[in-house]
């Protein structure tokens, strides 16, 4: 047991030489301490969204448990707030962060809208899942083709790796439209890009009927449902995060397994927080123009 204080809160890191990475040799406390390194970054992100975390208690190659309402054992100082009859989990605090590692959470998911404003996402969010673990190149292919299309529609996006083997490009806009109506554009773009790209892009959402394409996902973007936080880890062998990139970025080779716990801090240091036009500098763009785009050629 070891004791560290965060935020003036007494928090018992229980078995913290518990190796979680056995590859890189990650223990609890090292993971501990990387989030500490990222936790402004995650708490901006998550703030006011309700909080879902996945618990590995057999290891993270073993089952997940979803979690999202608050345990009994939790203190009273964990944020959290009462929401439909639930006292539901709140990424509002560095300590509630570390508390929720401690309690075994390895993975951190928050859905688009917050929770005070329900029905209203802060961003759109594409994601885009190749058919295999050595496809990425194909994701970056269809990652840049996208972004040409946001920006001859006026709209500035951000990329970032998935953790997994796939990317996402975030939208951020005004929180002034409905789930109902962003589910119009991200359609409307999808389609475009899977007309454009026939025999690379698939929008089928029966992965068996999806063959060798990369999945274009718009419909994750709805109420309810989550995308993992930035920087948040994710149970991968490799110890990768969801990292932000910058659109030069993905002209290189790069992989997924580039970007870990082990070298998030030293990237962060050199390159700031390229998340932030999604957080701490948010770009409220407009989506009224293309609304009436497709409305007119319905």
């Amino acid at each position: 047991m070891e004791e560290i204080i965060v935020e003036g809160e007494k928090i018992e890191i229980s078995h913290p030489d518990k190796v979680i990475w056995e590859a890189q040799r990650i223990t609890k406390l090292d993971y501990i301490h990387y989030l500490l390194n990222v936790s402004h970054y995650m708490v901006e992100h998550a703030k006011d969204r309700l909080l879902m975390v996945w618990l590995y208690p057999h290891g993270i190659v073993g089952k997940k448990i979803e979690k999202r309402s608050v345990p009994q054992s939790a203190p009273e100082w964990v944020s959290h707030i009462f929401y439909k009859n639930k006292e539901r989990m709140l990424l509002n605090d560095t300590a509630t962060l570390v508390w929720a590692a401690n309690y075994g959470a390895i993975e951190f998911h928050v859905p688009f809208d917050r929770h005070d404003k329900p029905d209203f996402p802060l961003e759109m969010v594409f994601d885009l899942d190749p058919p295999d673990d050595n496809s990425f190149n194909l994701a970056i292919e269809v990652a840049l083709k996208l972004k040409e299309l946001l920006q001859s529609l006026g709209l500035q996006s951000i990329p970032r790796t998935s953790g997994s083997a796939g990317l996402q490009v975030f939208v951020p806009i005004e929180p002034l439209y409905t789930f109902e109506q962003t589910r119009k554009i991200t359609a409307f773009i999808a389609k475009y890009v899977q007309e454009k790209m026939p025999e690379r892009v698939t929008i089928e959402r029966v992965v068996s009927k999806r063959g060798n394409k990369l999945y274009f996902d718009y419909l994750q973007l709805w109420k309810g449902r989550t995308m993992p936080v930035v920087y948040s880890p994710r149970a991968k062998q490799s110890a990768t995060i969801a990292a932000p990139l910058s659109w030069s970025e993905l002209e290189k080779d790069i992989l997924p397994a580039d970007f870990s716990i082990l070298n998030t801090k030293k990237r962060i240091d050199e390159k700031g927080d390229l998340f932030k036009p999604i957080t701490t500098e948010k770009l409220n763009q407009s989506l009224n123009d293309i609304l009436d785009f497709i409305e007119k050629n319905r």
